[in-house]
């Protein structure tokens, strides 16, 4: 399993950052593709925001169809500040969906951190724009974690973004198991945002067989 971690300062709020619409529906990063496509199958993202510190892991399995063709896939990326090489600066990012469509909206999302500096969530919700209304990009199936010093965020498909109350985001088939056990975990006080993430992957790891 790989694991992506990073010490922040400050926590996040609770909000709705908005969302875009469109008449053209688009596909959850789930549903169904081209058998010759490479997807993030079984994907697990995981995103918690605990005491100043957030901690992102992911599992790392590539499909090709109904077969696992790569087991230690790295779909967690850092995103450095333009002008910064200060890791604490950057932002973490996790998706799971087809690798194409993925990597495509890292390079989207990359390209409205460098237009919006140190503005995340305006970023995330210009990649959303695009990604709702245009003709190619409405396409791409996939989905994205972003977190950055002040907030964690999850981009959908459908322009939505989105930031939890709780602290805990996730994305991917496992993210439900994910979800439940991190929640659970956040109210024990000694546990630290790596130790409930890397509990809570486990247990979606059990959980997806």
């Amino acid at each position: 399993m790989m694991n992506v971690m990073n010490t922040f300062v400050r926590p996040s709020s609770t909000r709705y950052l908005g969302s875009v619409m469109a008449r053209a529906s688009t596909a959850a990063y789930h549903s169904s593709a081209s058998a010759a496509a490479h997807e993030y199958h079984g994907t697990t993202i995981l995103c918690v925001r605990k005491n100043g510190k957030v901690c992102m892991m992911g599992d790392g399995m590539v499909s090709m169809g109904s077969m696992i063709v790569k087991p230690n896939a790295v779909k967690i990326r850092r995103i450095m500040a333009k002008g910064s090489d200060d890791p604490q600066k950057g932002t973490l990012v996790g998706f799971a969906g087809t690798t194409a469509d993925a990597f495509t909206l890292l390079e989207r999302l990359e390209g409205k951190l460098d237009e919006y500096p140190g503005q995340l969530s305006r970023s995330c919700v210009e990649l959303a724009k695009g990604w709702r209304t245009d003709k190619y990009l409405r396409r791409l199936e996939a989905a994205l974690i972003v977190a950055d010093e002040n907030v964690s965020l999850e981009i959908t498909g459908n322009g939505d973004v989105l930031e939890m109350s709780d602290g805990v985001i996730s994305v991917g088939s496992g993210s439900p198991y994910a979800l439940a056990a991190a929640r659970a975990l956040m109210s024990v006080e000694d546990m630290s945002a790596e130790e409930v993430a890397d509990r809570a992957m486990n247990v979606a790891a059990v959980g997806l067989g």
